[in-house]
């Protein structure tokens, strides 16, 4: 760089000299080219020391910043800032009424969806629901391919342990359905035993029947759960009391079908991911939420009101 600069130098001493002498010489090629050298080694180094360190220091968080979404690591900023960022809330959701269920016109709506879509507008995105397998619903966190599991999910030490939860939004607890002519033969943990059960795979259910011992059929959903027991292919099964208020006995689905013990009594909460900012911005939602009412007339309009927690 120095050897350049001093170049540079000698050859405008050069040339002034020769205007000095007359002028003539520096409209000679000689002069031109070596105006034009001069001109050359003079840019180089600005081209070669301020625009390439530029481009490259411009460049390279952007292509950090897509590498790490693609291999799904932490984003640098908050959860929070990520979600904003991509434009989207996913939330991952199984079928279960008055959680979370499909219209007639395939939207999802439900206690857990009408209130996910308005802490999606308090976070300004849009919410995307996504079924997934309630036995993977920590992994599907940690991987990011959803950023909330929101489905009437029960605060268990399990996922206590593996995720971000947020504070207790519903109260429940899990019981055994029966067919209704048979109800009177099973009102005890004891009378239990001999019965064949049908239960969703990884839920509170199952974990209260590994609690006494007793053997189960595991499905997908807790709806499928149901549907064993109304087709007679199992006994009985175990589902969330809030599900059974709203899928069993007169006027609703199944219409044989009722719940006799209730095996525990629970809470209600949203799991993020571990560490996520959402656990606060989720909690302060759900205060204003209750404040303004919304929480009560949603709660109120899904048949859940008496179960739900207003701050």
């Amino acid at each position: 760089m120095k050897k350049k600069i001093l170049a540079l130098l000698l050859v405008c001493g050069l040339i002034l000299a020769l205007t000095a002498c007359g002028g003539a010489p520096a409209e000679t090629n000689d002069a031109a080219d070596a105006q034009s050298s001069a001109n050359a080694d003079a840019q180089t180094p600005a081209d070669t020391d301020a625009q390439a360190p530029a481009d490259a220091d411009a460049q390279a968080p952007a292509d950090t910043d897509e590498t790490a979404q693609v291999l799904g690591e932490p984003d640098a900023g908050s959860d929070t800032a990520y979600v904003q960022q991509k434009g989207k809330l996913v939330v991952g959701i199984t079928d279960f009424a008055p959680m979370d269920y499909k219209d007639d016109s395939g939207e999802w709506i439900g206690f857990d969806a009408d209130m996910a879509k308005a802490f999606a507008i308090s976070l300004g995105v849009d919410v995307e629901f996504i079924e997934i397998n309630w036995d993977n619903k920590l992994m599907e966190l940690q991987t990011k391919a959803i950023d909330a599991v929101w489905n009437g999910m029960t605060l268990t030490d399990e996922v206590k342990a593996g995720a971000g939860v947020s504070d207790a939004y519903c109260l429940n607890g899990q019981v055994v359905v029966v067919p209704a002519e048979k109800a009177e033969l099973y009102q005890s943990v004891e009378s239990l035993a001999d019965l064949s059960f049908a239960v969703e795979n990884g839920s509170a259910g199952a974990e209260q029947l590994d609690a006494i011992s007793i053997p189960y059929t595991a499905l997908d959903t807790q709806a499928r759960a149901l549907m064993e027991v109304a087709s007679g292919a199992s006994d009985a099964c175990v589902i969330d009391l809030l599900m059974a208020g709203a899928m069993i006995g007169e006027g609703t689905s199944y219409p044989d079908l009722t719940y006799t013990v209730q095996l525990n009594s629970e809470e209600y909460g949203v799991a993020f991911r571990k560490g996520s900012d959402l656990v606060d911005a989720f909690n302060e939602f759900w205060a204003e939420a209750s404040a303004s009412g919304l929480v009560m007339e949603t709660a109120t309009a899904y048949g859940v009101q008496e179960s739900v927690i207003v701050k």
